[in-house]
Order: structure tokens, then sequence, then C-alpha cells
């Protein structure tokens, strides 16, 4: 909490800035947000709406919102979370795919004086937006964020794949055809309600997570209650989706994630193993393309980190960046100790296939030993 509680504000050279929980915006200022992100020439991704915010807030105490207002009205949104010793992070950072200011354009504003008015000695994020003209100046690394585009409709999409990847598309359909034969009628469910299907998504992910050597997200309380917020979460530019992927009366591949009205964000992908000669998986996504085009959505942002499907289904990339902006102060010093080493050593990594390939066979390795 900012010194001297949330619901005093913090006058500044820009106007005045006030600190908030999420939930204690009013629905003027949330419509406020929602107007500046509809001006905003970022494409409207579900993460950045103020609904994403909300659902942090009910799982993690130190969400914040920076309300920075011009004379009366708000002129700009910063979700944050409050760590501690001062140090801030991106709202849902390490899960949340957009990350930034919501901002109204030419807003006079320094990064250094909203982090102060918030009690911040630094700001991280790993998944900022390329217009956050703000921050962009101290991010550390560029990463791509991996889309399809299909707002001409999935036939012109499916035509691009036909061109661009034959093989990859006449198998996958094969499989597909496959599927249906030797397990039962596929069939495709664009928004599941079922929660039951959640579950078994949440578990096939949490073996993934175990077998591919890496920390399973959904043991952690609270992604696990965020995931379960916004699966009931039903708003025009935020709502949770779960797309199922059956054969016969058996899931066997799902996606949870969230869409606006423009973007559908992928987010927790997974299938079931024994299914995987089908190639579910890339079923299932194609499927999701069909489905989000119907619905006008004209984006599916496939999000940060390189993968073999990724480059299957992709029609382009989006720059995102990753760094802090960091007060001077013994913040600074606190905030590189904590995250800095960690960052370069991965930036080491990835930059290096054959040692990134080496890194991911050893976590593999040694999840099958801790399983034996």
């Amino acid at each position: 909490m900012c010194p001297g509680g949330l619901d005093r504000g913090v006058r500044l050279s820009s106007g005045r800035i006030r600190v908030a929980g999420p939930g204690e915006l009013g629905e003027q200022e949330r419509e406020r947000w929602r107007a500046l992100r509809a001006a905003s020439e970022a494409p409207r991704n579900p993460f950045m709406e103020p609904e994403f915010t909300e659902a942090v807030g009910l799982v993690r105490p130190r969400a914040r919102v920076a309300v920075v207002y011009d004379g009366r009205e708000p002129a700009g949104f910063l979700p944050h979370e409050r760590g501690p010793l001062g140090q801030g992070r991106a709202i849902g950072l390490g899960v949340s795919d957009a990350q930034g200011a919501i901002l109204r354009a030419g807003l006079d504003l320094e990064p250094g004086e909203l982090l102060r008015a918030c009690s911040l000695s630094s700001f991280a994020f790993d998944n900022l937006e390329a217009e956050q003209r703000l921050f962009v100046p101290h991010a550390a690394e560029e990463h791509a964020t991996y889309v399809v585009d299909v707002e001409k409709g999935y036939e012109t999409y499916e035509s691009g794949l036909r061109a661009q990847s034959p093989k990859f598309l006449k198998t996958t359909l094969a499989k597909e055809r496959r599927l249906g034969r030797q397990v039962g009628e596929v069939r495709f469910v664009f928004d599941e309600r079922d929660p039951a299907a959640l579950r078994t998504l949440m578990e096939w992910k949490s073996a993934q997570y175990r077998r591919t050597g890496r920390r399973d997200r959904f043991a952690q309380e609270w992604i696990t209650r965020l995931v379960g917020h916004l699966a009931r979460t039903r708003a025009p530019e935020c709502s949770g989706t779960l797309s199922v992927l059956y054969a016969g009366d058996r899931p066997v591949a799902a996606h949870f994630g969230l869409r606006s009205a423009s973007v559908l964000a992928c987010w927790f992908p997974a299938y079931e193993p024994e299914f995987a000669r089908f190639s579910p998986g890339l079923v299932l996504h194609l499927r999701m393309a069909e489905a989000a085009a119907a619905a006008g959505i004209a984006t599916l942002d496939l999000g940060r980190g390189a993968a073999e499907y990724k480059d299957a289904l992709k029609t382009g990339e989006l720059p995102v960046y990753e760094g802090a902006v960091i007060r001077p102060g013994a913040g600074a010093a606190l905030h590189w100790l904590s995250r800095e080493p960690a960052r370069r050593a991965h930036s080491f990594v990835r930059a290096r296939p054959r040692l990134a390939a080496l890194a991911a066979r050893t976590l593999k390795g040694a999840a099958r030993l801790r399983r034996t």
C-alpha cells in the first residue's frame, strides 16, 4: 500500500495520481480505461482490460492501479503489483501476455514520477507492448510474439497456409480425419462452459509442465484461482474462453485463453498424450482460428516464446519487451540482485540454439528422474 493509504492522491507536475486497489475503481474510471484503450494504436488485447486487472486483484493482495488525473478526468492508468520492499511489477507478471500503462495520447508524464507516486523503486515487465512509449526506452530485450491474422476470414488464412506450408496443412487435416475414424466423431466447441473440461485441461497442463521439467504454474494457487475467476468473466473486451476438441465423447485437446472483440489471446493449450499421434493440439488451433474468424475476431495472439506449432501456424510477429524502469536508490540494487542475473542467464541460453536444445533435454531428463 502506498504511504498515506490508497484513498489519498499524490499531486505531481503532470496532475494528480491516485493509487487504489483494482476493486476500488469507480465505474466512471473503468469506462474511461476502456475508452482510452479503444483509442490506442495497440491491438485490443484482453490482458490490458480492467477486467483482467480486477481478476488479479482478487488473488494477489498487492495488486494496485495508479489513476492519473488531468484536471477532473482520468487520463491514464498503470495496473501493477507492489512488493514488500517497493519493487513493482506489471500486473500478473509471469502469466500476463500484454503489459503496460493505459494512457491518453500526448499525456505529459515521466515514468520516474509515476513510480514515485506509487512508492515503487522499480517497475518490471516481460511482455510490454510495443506502443508503450513511456517504458520501451527502459527495455533490456526485445522478443517476438507470434500472431495469426484471420481478419479476412478463415478461408483466406487456410489458403495462405496451403501456399506457405502445404505439407503441414495436408498432414494435419489428414490426422483430423484419422482421429474421427479411429477414436470417434471429431467435434469442436469454441466456448465450452463445462467446469469439468477446464479441470481436465489444467490436469493435462500440469502433467506437461512436469514432463518437460518446467515449473507447474497450476501448482500455484493464485494462478489456479485466477483462471477460475476469468473462466466466469463475460465482458465485451475480456471474456474467458475455453475451447475443446472432442473425439466421440472424449476431450482430446483444449485451450483456455481470453478474448476481446478483435483479439483471442492464446494462453494455456494442452492435449491428452494418449492421442499425440493425431496432433490434436494443431487440429485444435486450426478450429480455434476458424471459430474466431467466424466470431469477427481478427487476430490470434499465440504469445511470446518459440515453438514448432507457432512457426507452423503464424502469419506474422509483433515485438514485445522485457526490462524494468528503475528509480535511483537502494531499490535499484535490490531489483538488480533479484532479477537481472536470472534474466541475463536466460537471454544467454536463448541466443544459442544448441545450448537451448541441450537445456531443454536436461530439463526433460531431470523430470524423468524425479518421476522414477
